[in-house]
């Protein structure tokens, strides 16, 4: 898996199910940090406060990464809700995520065995249809090359994933450029290739 590039869930899904009279509500959400996560699991809780249990679980980082989760029963027996959500989670393969499962009661107990297949199964029906898009990390690199250069190196944007940020004429031409940090070693070496070593390449910044 290259931790730079992964699904990750586009706005605000929900869906619903009913399971022996309980109503189960899914709410998933992209959570970058630990903070939206928890902001997100919040405004559920907001949403539905007359329901019987607000479970919910996380997974901030890749798809599969455990180094910053969270989990919640919300009052369910303990083991039968946020961890079997989590579980579900990290093996869904979508990154930056969490969701809340909304429970109203219906008044027929499912029992430990029947909960855990309930909040795992919610997760999974949420999963199944969750609209996602590619993360990809970017980094931003100042380049500085001769007139003589510029559409060689126009012509390279894009195979390499790059994009124009900025462009300012001088003696020289100076470009701001975008591209995804994967790319940058490699589009590097075009580049001075391109200008037989004309050319100025500067990292600037990355995100994520």
């Amino acid at each position: 898996m290259d931790e730079k590039r992964y699904r990750i869930p586009v706005g605000l899904h929900r869906v619903e199910q009913d399971i022996q009279r309980s109503r189960f509500i899914t709410t998933a959400a992209h959570t970058p940090t630990v903070e939206e996560a928890k902001a997100f699991i919040s405004r559920v809780r907001d949403e539905f406060p007359d329901a019987n249990h607000n479970c919910w679980a996380y997974v901030v980082g890749p798809p599969g990464s455990t180094a910053q989760v969270g989990m919640s029963d919300d009052g369910e027996p303990h083991g039968t809700a946020g961890r079997p959500m989590l579980t579900a989670l990290l093996h869904g393969g979508v990154g930056d995520v969490a969701m809340v499962v909304t429970r109203y009661f219906g008044g027929t107990l499912l029992g430990k065995g029947g909960l855990v297949r309930a909040y795992t199964g919610c997760v999974q029906q949420a999963l199944e249809s969750l609209p996602t898009t590619e993360r990809v990390r970017k980094v931003r690199l100042a380049v500085e090359l001769e007139y003589a250069s510029i559409d060689g190196m126009r012509r390279l944007l894009p195979e390499y994933e790059a994009q124009v940020v900025s462009e300012e004429y001088a003696a020289t031409v100076g470009y701001r450029l975008e591209l995804p940090v994967t790319r940058v070693d490699a589009f590097r070496a075009a580049l001075t290739d391109l200008t037989l070593g004309q050319v100025l390449i500067e990292v600037l910044e990355s995100e994520g």
